[in-house]
């Protein structure tokens, strides 16, 4: 299905960097943004604080700056970013699918003085069991020592082996004493991938107004860092139903849903953990520099 509805989609990119994708499951594009717009876009994204949510996981906070109309209204270039045409089709083409992906400022504070706690995010891992994707466009440098981003290239493809290996994991991920795993986001070990024929994990150590776009039914995750660090990108990401065979007939892309989606989420979150005690994870925070001390 997804393959199908690729190839519904391929007309929306270069040749090349669609053959990329098809033969790795990601698409690496330095230099994005032309440079004036992108000191632009880093001047709206630190030199003002947003209204944030945090969420902790270990030794990592996610930070989430929410990008509704009001906001990109007021910050143009970081509309022109996050709406950027180029960057949509990547990431619709990597998830399968046409409409309107869910966009944010996300900032990462690793700080491992603070707990021993493992990130489990750092993990190898699959998202979900059909392709979905997730971008993100770098405001700074990302060295080999930043906790980058890191990806297993070919391991977005359904294979005999994938399949047997989901198989296998299947019958046994609900008793699972990791939560993620359980829940349907399956781990695995890295030593564990040559049986699949994949290579190791490649770390994706780039700099600063670097596009990276990956299908995350493959398998990836982000590098645990024994020093304390921050990353802010402009983040992207994309699921939809898997066994539909259209592209288009996003309701996410209606004018009055569009770009409000994780907006309202938040609220609706909010919602039933005042009403029915069903606990929010993203936890709002004041006013804040993105790059600020994490606060949860």
């Amino acid at each position: 299905m997804a393959a199908w509805r690729r190839s519904r989609l391929a007309h929306l990119l270069d040749p090349e960097q669609r053959a990329f994708f098809d033969d790795n499951g990601y698409f690496l594009v330095r230099n994005f943004l032309p440079d004036e717009l992108f000191a632009k876009l880093k001047e709206e994204v630190f030199e003002q604080p947003f209204a944030c949510r945090e969420m902790r996981q270990g030794q990592a906070v996610t930070r989430m700056t929410l990008l509704p109309p009001s906001v990109l209204g007021a910050n143009p270039a970081l509309a022109s970013a996050a709406r950027d045409p180029r960057a949509l089709n990547m990431i619709r083409y990597a998830s399968s699918r046409g409409g309107q992906p869910i966009s944010f400022v996300q900032t990462v504070l690793v700080t491992p003085q603070k707990t021993s706690q493992k990130d489990p995010q750092s993990d190898a891992h699959a998202d979900t069991f059909h392709a979905t994707s997730k971008a993100w466009l770098f405001l700074q440098d990302v060295g080999e020592e930043d906790g980058p981003f890191f990806f297993v290239p070919g391991s977005h493809k359904l294979t005999k082996e994938r399949l047997e290996w989901e198989y296998e994991c299947s019958l046994t991920a609900a008793r699972d004493l990791r939560s993620h795993h359980a829940s349907g986001s399956f781990r695995i070990k890295t030593h564990e991938l040559d049986a699949l024929g994949l290579p190791q994990p490649v770390k994706m150590a780039v700099p600063e107004n670097t596009l990276v776009v990956a299908d995350t039914f493959a398998f990836h995750g982000r590098t645990p860092s024994a020093k304390p660090t921050v990353r802010s990108e402009v983040h992207w990401h994309m699921r939809r139903n898997p066994f539909l065979p259209w592209t288009g007939l996003d309701i996410k892309s209606l004018p009055f849903i569009k770009e409000r989606e994780l907006p309202v989420f938040m609220k609706l979150a909010d919602f039933a953990e005042d009403k029915f005690n069903q606990r929010n994870v993203w936890r709002p925070v004041a006013d804040v520099p993105v790059r600020s001390a994490p606060q949860v």
